[in-house]
């Protein structure tokens, strides 16, 4: 079910370096080294697969930028959040 904005505004007090952007929850994670951002890359594909839910990203050298919505929905859902907060663990 998509969240209504005040409820992604409150959720975006627990997800540090995340904002919300034209219909996205966004961040942009930037690692010591391309490999390293790869590797991250590569975790975050695992989990987004167990989740069965998929991020718009893109990679150069050590910058990843991940943009997070649900399609179906039309807007940001828990799974998002979920993502979002699971991408937050990775990076550490």
């Amino acid at each position: 079910m998509k969240l209504s904005e005040d409820q992604i505004k409150k959720a975006l007090q627990e997800l540090p370096d995340w904002n919300y952007e034209d219909g996205f929850l966004k961040t942009q994670i930037t690692c010591a080294d391309f490999k390293e951002a790869f590797a991250l890359m590569t975790r975050i594909a695992f989990e987004a697969e167990a989740l069965n839910h998929h991020p718009n990203w893109d990679n150069v050298y050590n910058r990843i930028n991940i943009s997070l919505q649900t399609h179906d929905a039309g807007g940001i859902t828990d799974y998002d959040l979920q993502l979002a907060q699971k991408i937050n663990q990775l990076k550490g």
